[in-house]
């Protein structure tokens, strides 16, 4: 029973770390109908940065805070010229993917191959012991970090002004549009925040997953089979995605090492194969 505590845990804190990189690649899309595939750059940069800040700093709030800055500003920057190109899935694929391979080059000239570690604070190292359960301190912080990020995108996915503007320009952008929303300057901003939560996730989860040179494809390789699995543009699906795949990832890491990779693309084939808009996906 012991094991299977742990690894829920376990399960559960990964999740929430994929949900907070996924979240921001279906939001993305859901408003601008763009597979943005510099999203894993997003995630990598924001750990490069925040990492380096964080280690020179001393303080690894001040390093996520320069991550995301940086990241918004990129972000913002590549949102721009999705802009000055045809609205067609090839030319924006290739974009978004230049500026992945681009971004990924610049943090390797720049810090070169040798990965970077950081330690988590010190109220959140060490561990803590639940009904007989030794679990480390820092992955329950990750775990209620999602948890609480989750709660707060969907108090404004639901209850404020700007949440309901987004959903509007999800479902129909020209009406949305016709009824007074600035959807341009909307988009902009949800592609800003997007990227800002996935360099915020980069720089959370490198006390334990760390940063290492072409990270960004290991992460948006998984970021797409959570929003294949949740549906793309849907918040609760990016959160059962992220979820599912974390818990998947643990359990068979544990139980069959060999073939934990395959494990988590079980769950996206046979949705792809039964529902390929995914679960919450329309």
């Amino acid at each position: 029973m012991t094991f299977w505590a742990f690894q829920l845990l376990n399960g559960i804190s990964y999740g929430m770390t994929l949900f907070a990189l996924s979240v921001g690649l279906a939001l993305i899309f859901g408003m601008m109908r763009v597979l943005n595939l510099s999203h894993g750059a997003f995630y990598a940069v924001g750990a490069w940065i925040g990492v380096s800040a964080g280690r020179q700093s001393g303080s690894i709030v001040f390093g996520a805070l320069c991550g995301v800055v940086a990241v918004v500003l990129i972000g913002l920057m590549i949102e721009r010229l999705l802009r000055y190109i045809p609205k067609a899935e090839l030319p924006q694929t290739l974009l978004t993917f230049g500026a992945m391979l681009v971004l990924g080059d610049l943090s390797l000239w720049y810090w070169g191959g040798t990965p970077l570690t950081i330690e988590a604070p010190g109220l959140l190292q060490g561990v803590v012991s639940l009904q007989g359960i030794v679990f480390p301190k820092y992955r329950l912080f990750v775990a209620g970090f999602g948890v609480v990020l989750a709660i707060c995108l969907w108090l404004i996915e639901t209850r404020t002004r700007i949440g309901m503007m987004i959903r509007a320009a999800i479902d129909d952008p020209l009406m949305a549009q016709s009824a007074g929303v600035n959807v341009p300057l909307l988009t902009t901003v949800t592609f800003a925040f997007g990227a800002a939560l996935a360099a915020l996730a980069g720089v959370v989860a490198a006390p334990i997953l760390g940063v290492q040179v072409g990270m960004e494809f290991d992460v948006l390789l998984l970021s797409f089979v959570v929003v294949v699995i949740g549906g793309l543009g849907s918040l609760r699906g990016a959160m059962v995605g992220a979820l599912l795949i974390g818990l998947m990832d643990s359990v068979s890491k544990a139980l069959f090492p060999e073939m934990a990779l395959f494990s988590v693309f079980v769950p996206m084939a046979l949705i792809l194969a039964l529902k390929p808009s995914g679960l919450f996906g329309r």
